[in-house]
């Protein structure tokens, strides 16, 4: 009898064992790209049935193929359901989920392409959250606390004091910096609440964030080490001159890592790879892929420990969608013959092409670039010249810069509601100034179009100053008359700006 109970537990133990084994390996698929739809529901519920009326939930999806984040935005209806088909480029996509009760609390999700992700989430009197529900299942600190993690590292202060590396050998600085990393990853480590599985992910996704904000542009690097170990502001260090041999750390990231493809760096990391002067990856233009993986690999292959694989896939479609996506400029009859004599109908190829179809569409509306040279204009002349310019008009003047991410974030989501525009009274003025390098700046205004103007140091500061600005993006909005009627900072969504001009188009011109 006790050898037939023993025997019954052992089995027992061995089924649990199976079945802890088998939902490990679900959670942990091996990420593969796919291009596909994933669709994610949900109810919010709110403590004292408080007013549900404009709730909206926010996605941000990233695709690590095509080469953006992609937003999507929906409305909670008034039972509290919301429905979204989101499009995805690998079989598992993390997204984050946020909702307008809470924006500052964004959530970790996963979704899965060709599945239904449900959430069920409960708000409190103060909008903080009470309870979640998912399917299928997730662990609940994973989706909490992955934000919240990022958040402490990316803050992180070591106790000791900072070291001057401007005068140290190359080698220290790199070593140096491995050190801190380890430092700062500890965070992760040592926290008991969160699954292995997204330790892992954590690692990797802040690994990336770490070279690429810290690391990848040395000069840069030891400038702010100078200003901050050195008191003094005089002089300008001697910083050394680096060659494509620096960039030897990047055989510490593991590129070829399957799970980079869960991390939100990875794409921004990947851009940096192909805009790097030292690696000088060529543009691939209509160059058929074979040969530009070639060049590629010649110069990469040294430094990031392998010479084939997936990755350089990855990266000859990230350099198609650097075109796709930063230049919004749709691919050549001579690109698509090359994507599809060398990927044919695979993943990457239909993640490619359907990204053009969407830039092709967005073209047709797309005003043409005009650079205007404003040198010689007085700077508080400078916002009177602009309207000036347009009279009988509807302007919108936008203050951002290269570096500033929520200002290309809110270009890049305004995109589809700037079209509707097309053919009307409306003006779209960008203005940025000298702290965007001026070739990055020429690079990404060509997938912005309309006015554009590269304001001096003295200009901009009037014009913030002027209008009591802040932080950008900031915006002014004048009607047909010349007059403004708004500014405002920070983008607020696509159908209040479409609200505010097209009120203005609305008004009798002797209004």
């Amino acid at each position: 009898m006790i050898k037939t109970i023993k025997l019954i537990f052992s089995c027992l133990l061995s089924l649990l064992l199976l079945l802890s084994y088998k939902q490990s390996v679900a959670m942990a698929d091996t990420t593969t790209i796919v291009s596909g739809i994933a669709k994610l529901t949900g109810r919010i519920t709110i403590a004292n049935d408080a007013d549900k009326n404009n709730i909206f939930v926010n996605v941000t999806v990233p695709h690590q193929i095509s080469g953006e984040f992609v937003k999507y935005q929906a409305r909670v209806d008034q039972s509290g359901k919301f429905s979204l088909n989101i499009d995805v480029e690998t079989n598992i996509s993390l997204i984050r989920f946020s909702t307008s009760l809470n924006p500052q609390k964004p959530l970790l999700v996963r979704l899965k392409s060709g599945g239904v992700t449900h959430l069920d989430i409960a708000y409190n009197s103060e909008f903080n959250i009470e309870n979640i529900t998912v399917k299928p299942g997730m662990n609940r600190n994973d989706m909490t606390r992955h934000i919240d993690l990022m958040g402490k590292m990316i803050t992180y202060v070591p106790s000791r004091p900072m070291e001057p590396l401007y005068n140290k050998s190359i080698d220290h600085f790199l070593n140096s910096s491995k050190t801190l990393l380890s430092e700062i990853l500890l965070v992760v480590k040592n926290d008991t609440l969160i699954s292995n599985e997204l330790k892992e992910e954590l690692y990797n996704d802040f690994s990336l964030f770490f070279y690429k904000g810290a690391v990848f542009d040395y000069h840069n690097a030891m400038m702010a080490n100078y200003s901050r170990t050195n008191g003094d502001k005089n002089k300008k260090p001697d910083i050394q001159k680096i060659d494509r041999s620096y960039y030897r750390f990047l055989a510490d990231l593991k590129l070829d890592n399957p799970k980079n493809l869960q991390a939100f760096t990875f794409l921004e990391f990947q851009k940096k790879m192909l805009q790097n002067e030292i690696l000088a990856i060529p543009p691939i233009d209509e160059i058929d892929i074979p040969t530009w993986l070639t060049a590629a690999k010649t110069i990469l292959s040294g430094l990031i420990g392998f010479n084939n694989g997936t990755y350089y896939d990855i990266l000859a479609a990230n350099a198609y969608g650097e075109q796709l996506t930063e230049e919004v400029r749709p691919l050549t009859a001579k690109q698509k013959e090359n994507i599809l004599s060398y990927w044919g109908n695979g993943e990457i190829a239909k993640i490619l092409l359907h990204k053009n179809q969407q830039v092709t569409e967005l073209d047709k509306f797309r005003s043409p670039l005009v650079i205007n040279d404003v040198s010689s204009i007085a700077a508080d002349k400078i916002i009177e010249t602009i309207v000036s310019k347009h009279k009988d008009k509807v302007i919108l003047i936008d203050l951002w810069a290269t570096w500033c991410g929520p200002c290309l974030e809110a270009m890049q989501r305004f995109r589809p509601a700037k079209a509707e525009f097309h053919g009307k009274d409306v003006v779209f003025v960008y203005l940025t100034n000298h702290s965007s390098p001026q070739k990055l700046w020429q690079e990404k205004i060509k997938g912005i179009g309309n006015e554009q103007y590269y304001l001096d140091d003295k200009q901009w500061k009037y014009v913030m100053n002027r209008f009591e600005f802040e932080y950008i993006p900031s915006y002014l909005l004048y009607n047909k008359k010349g007059e403004l009627t708004t500014k405002f900072s920070a983008f607020p969504e696509n159908e209040v700006i479409k609200s505010m001009i097209n009120k203005l188009l609305s008004l009798p011109q002797s209004d």
